[in-house]
């Protein structure tokens, strides 16, 4: 269990040095040093979702943090997020954020939809630990 946390892990501390770059499964398979197929099956498996749409949700709320707190073009930030259209962008960022890039820099509200993900040794992250008789996130 903890071996694959710390796949997990690793895969997500460079996920996140590499989220302004072209990354793929292949690429951080090789990097990493782990077979493409296990090391999504044990993402999958410890996180809930894929590495693609960790990925894409990581881009999206960093983009939207630029939203709120830039005064950036919509499609420089649409390019920095790694989409290669405005448009494209906007379809993906509508369908998590459920609405549109400039409406959700209108509202001047930024919250996170996709934070980093942190295993902590010994618990899956599907496992809610009690403490003092409450659940913690």
């Amino acid at each position: 269990m903890a071996h694959k946390n710390m796949v997990v892990e690793k895969t997500v501390n460079y996920i996140e040095a590499h989220l302004d770059e072209e990354i793929s499964l292949d690429k951080i398979a090789k990097d990493l040093n782990y077979s493409k197929f296990y090391l999504a099956r044990v993402f999958v498996k410890e996180t809930g979702k894929t590495i693609y749409k960790y990925v894409q949700g990581r881009r999206l709320t960093l983009a939207a943090r630029e939203l709120v707190e830039t005064q950036k073009p919509i499609v420089e930030i649409a390019y920095g997020a790694q989409y290669q259209s405005q448009q494209a962008f906007t379809a993906a960022f509508h369908q998590l954020y459920f609405c549109t890039p400039q409406k959700f820099r209108n509202n001047g509200v930024f919250y996170p939809r996709q934070s980093r993900i942190h295993m902590r040794m010994g618990y899956g992250s599907h496992t809610n630990c009690r403490l003092g008789g409450k659940i913690a996130a």
